[in-house]
């Protein structure tokens, strides 16, 4: 009795790798009937000849070509780019506009293949100038100079009698009693006044910031966002170079720029 060979029918799709690459071989071969290809692979004749007219003839695979080119695909993400708040429709109008053949299903499929995503904008509430000054802390020291028995004097004289040693007001360059209040203020109020060493350093600073700004701007604001603003001066500007030191972290306002202390 002669052996009966099975043959298992299937489509292009169904074949195995192994399966296209006996295929591929026994055709670089030169095997010449397909017949025998497929008994050897296992699969009909049709599908060694559709494997064979589509693999070995440049064909990649079947489907619809793509309607666009690449650099049809660039001209529409520099559109998306750059008109970032319109809608798919516009996008797909101005992109036919320049000779593009698509639909707006394309168009939409195109966007989301570049990794665009539709996003809801944040919310930023819009402050004019007179609410972004409200925030505003204004604060520095005031120099003090105490003497008794002067202030406020006045005489009555002639033109040339101001210069007279019994009409002439005795002052120091340094006078020895000096007071060097802190102050602050912005719209929300008017802070404490608060007294001071003379000499006004780094450490001096810090402390006002932590004893006496931090305390003050609580008071008003809470939790609400503020600007501290503060000059040039070299007390302000500088670090204090001791070990555990504290960073405020106040937001501070120096002439246009703004930093953190």
């Amino acid at each position: 009795a002669g052996s009966v060979g099975i043959i298992i029918m299937g489509k292009t799709a169904d074949l195995t790798i192994v399966q296209k690459t006996i295929i591929d071989t026994l055709h670089k071969d030169g095997k010449p009937q397909q017949v025998q290809i497929a008994k050897q692979v296992g699969c009909s004749q049709s599908t060694v000849s559709k494997h064979t007219n589509r693999k070995l003839c440049g064909k990649e695979k079947c489907g619809r070509k793509r309607c666009t080119s690449s650099r049809d695909d660039s001209s529409l993400e520099r559109i998306v780019r750059k008109r970032p708040f319109k809608s798919t429709g516009n996008f797909h109008k101005v992109w036919t506009e320049v000779e593009v053949s698509a639909s707006r299903a394309t168009t939409q499929r195109q966007i989301l293949d570049m990794d665009f995503k539709c996003h809801i904008p944040l919310v930023k509430t819009l402050l004019n100038p007179i609410a972004q000054w409200s925030k505003v802390i204004f604060s520095d020291e005031s120099k003090f100079c105490i003497s008794f028995g002067n202030q406020g004097l006045r005489f009555w004289g002639g033109n040339r009698e101001a210069n007279n040693a019994q009409h002439l007001k005795p002052t120091v360059k340094f006078p020895q009693s000096v007071l060097i209040i802190w102050r602050a203020m912005s719209s929300a109020g008017v802070g404490p006044l608060w007294l001071i060493k003379p000499r006004v350093n780094a450490a001096v600073y810090q402390e006002v910031l932590k004893y006496f700004i931090l305390p003050f701007t609580d008071k008003l604001y809470g939790d609400a966002d503020f600007i501290f603003h503060q000059d040039l001066a070299p007390s302000h500007m500088a670090k204090v170079p001791k070990p555990g030191s504290v960073t405020l972290g106040l937001l501070c306002l120096i002439g246009q720029q703004t930093h953190q202390t």
